[in-house]
């Protein structure tokens, strides 16, 4: 019974410092995002050529407004071409992009029980566009439900220039809608992530991670991976690891934006993350050796492997605490004189303070910082709702993407229902900015 108990203690001790260690890190990180975000790079004439794809599955409600946001785009026309991927339709998708003026390759399951998604769609349309890597210095993917400012291709350009033509550089992820509890909680997500995360790491030298959408990724080092070859659900956190282990630099641009629409219902964001768990856990399972073995050879620094080992294990903060709880109770069931040291009046109140911290405060400063929207009262309650909602989000996520993670075969789609004006997006990032204040 004693090497029981013990047990439980070195259980519950060992989740307690990974989850404090992991929540310390993320607040040391942000520190780094307090200072006023300004170019660290010159601008270039334009000169990079863009290959962008859209990989759109039954999206013909919305993808009209994507290809005349890329008609509009403040760049020469003739360094950028643009595809939908129209994969597995079977609505109008395909026909309405013709006629919308976009170039449109068709991509259709090999067999009845062959897989599906996104990862499949970009590896056919890349083949089939052949010597891209001759044509294209970068490519950029887009989800069909997006918009983007219109100087998108001009700052990616020119930080690609001045920067040593790194090979990803991942733009500020915005949001078309923030209306409901659920869509509130994307929208205060990635608003804090993008300046106290994603910016933060940028300023450390250290890789920031890959959305992915919105994403510059150099044709060359594509062609040279053997084209898109990462196959899991989170196709962007898969490239992201690999790339960082290869030794390859992620930049992140905080000048330009896209802007993706959330979630509205409870249903759809359980599905969508359960999703993205099922294949970060994967990849973080399949990954963790190579990383390590990476770091103790000396070909992957010490700062960016604790940065990638932290991210790549976010997944599991949920299923420690649960873990850590369970522990905590076997130990004082067995041994009920001993103090639940894990509930105590401190380390509740500690929480408390590090939550208003980090989500709150945090949220309300980037707001305010990057989207010029200050602190309003009548915004507490959606706040409050938004983090019980990622709260049963997140265990969805993080619970039921392990349990899941062996399948990274079947595609949860996300539906898309927003139907934007067809405008440009240097029209379009104002009117969203005022959308969402």
């Amino acid at each position: 019974m004693e090497t029981f108990i013990w047990a439980l203690e070195a259980i519950a001790a060992l989740a307690g410092v990974f989850l404090m260690f992991s929540m310390f890190y993320q607040i040391v990180i942000g520190l780094f995002g307090f200072k006023k975000s300004t170019k660290d790079y010159a601008d270039h004439d334009p000169s990079s050529r863009f290959l962008v794809l859209i990989p759109a599955h039954n999206e013909e409600r919305v993808i009209r407004d994507i290809i005349h946001n890329l008609e509009s785009m403040d760049y020469p026309r003739q360094l950028y071409d643009f595809y939908v991927i129209a994969d597995n339709c079977t609505d109008r998708t395909a026909e309405v992009a013709r006629r919308a003026g976009a170039r449109v390759i068709e991509t259709w399951k090999d067999g009845p029980d062959a897989p599906t998604g996104k990862p499949i769609a970009l590896r056919k349309a890349l083949n089939s566009l052949g010597d891209y890597q001759n044509r294209y210095d970068l490519m950029m993917i887009f989800d069909a439900d997006n918009l983007m400012d219109t100087n998108m291709f001009r700052e990616v350009n020119s930080q690609y220039l001045d920067c040593g033509r790194p090979d990803f550089i991942q733009c500020y992820l915005g949001a078309k809608n923030k209306q409901g509890v659920i869509a509130w909680f994307y929208y205060s997500g990635y608003t804090l992530t993008n300046r106290f995360f994603d910016l933060a790491k940028h300023r450390l030298g250290l890789n920031c991670p890959i959305g992915g959408t919105g994403f510059a990724m150099s044709t060359a080092y594509l062609f040279q991976r053997g084209g898109w070859t990462t196959m899991s659900l989170t196709e962007d956190f898969e490239i992201q690891v690999e790339a960082t282990l290869d030794g390859r630099r992620i930049l992140w641009n905080h000048n330009t934006r896209v802007y993706d629409e959330k979630p509205t219902r409870l249903r759809a964001a359980i599905r969508q993350r359960t999703r993205w768990g099922q294949g970060q856990w994967f990849v973080t399972l399949k990954n963790t050796g190579a990383v390590l073995k990476s770091f103790l050879a000396g070909r992957l620094r010490p700062g960016e492997f604790l940065s990638l080992l932290t991210y790549m294990y976010s997944v599991a903060a949920f299923p420690l605490s649960l873990l850590q709880a369970a522990a905590t109770l076997g130990v004082w069931f067995l041994r009920p004189q001993r103090p639940l040291l894990s509930f105590s009046a401190g380390g509740v109140f500690l929480g408390v303070i590090i939550l208003a911290y980090s989500y709150f405060f945090l949220f309300y400063l980037a707001d305010w910082m990057d989207n010029r929207i200050s602190f309003r009262l009548k915004t507490l309650p959606l706040m409050m709702g938004g983090f019980v909602a990622n709260a049963v989000v997140g265990a969805f996520m993080q619970l039921g993407g392990l349990l899941r993670c062996g399948d990274q075969q079947h595609w949860a789609k996300t539906d898309h229902g927003i139907s934007a004006r067809s405008v440009s997006a240097r029209e379009c990032a104002p009117r969203l900015k005022q959308k969402v204040a």
